[in-house]
């Protein structure tokens, strides 16, 4: 499933560079995003591993998912240089008062717009038509450039969730 993020994608990284996907529990604020993005561009620009810059890209997508992406054919990601992200991440949510490592609240888009949803009301949501097969789930898992390009918004019925709950939800 192709969507504008792909766009914004830096065409220079490797297919195989690295990601993380961190979601918020609800949309920035536009001027959050602002300073979201401005923080993100700092700690590119200054993103080392064992004193060697990294080859690294930051945004935020959909107002509410912070994208990390680093180019190791460039510069390889050590322990400390991910630990260095993960202090930009938890000062991102304390800065903002959000939640950016809750793996309990999945999120799909729903008519153009990013609804949550929590693990435990999914089936929920799922019996009562909210969501559906063909609705687009951002799938955060995700590893790669390519496959943050072509795996990360796709359909719940393509997803991890297809097999595990469709199949339970129709079954009831």
């Amino acid at each position: 499933m192709n969507s504008h993020h792909t766009e914004l994608l830096p065409a220079e990284f490797a297919g195989d560079s690295r990601v993380w996907v961190y979601q918020a529990h609800r949309l920035f604020f536009l001027s959050e995003a602002l300073q979201i993005e401005k923080m993100l561009e700092e700690f590119v620009a200054d993103w080392k591993s064992h004193g060697t810059p990294v080859k690294g890209y930051a945004n935020l997508f959909y107002g509410q998912f912070i994208v990390l992406m680093a180019d190791e054919n460039a510069t390889g990601v050590s322990g400390c240089s991910t630990d260095s992200s993960v202090r930009l991440i938890k000062a991102i949510e304390q800065k903002f008062q959000v939640q950016l490592f809750d793996r309990l609240t999945l999120a799909f888009q729903v008519k153009g717009k990013t609804q949550m949803v929590p693990m435990s009301q999914l089936h929920y949501a799922l019996e009562n038509g909210l969501i559906g097969p063909d609705t687009l789930y951002f799938n955060n898992t995700v590893q790669t450039k390519d496959e943050l390009a072509t795996k990360w918004l796709i359909p719940v019925k393509d997803s991890w969730l297809g097999g595990r709950y469709l199949k339970s939800s129709a079954a009831r």
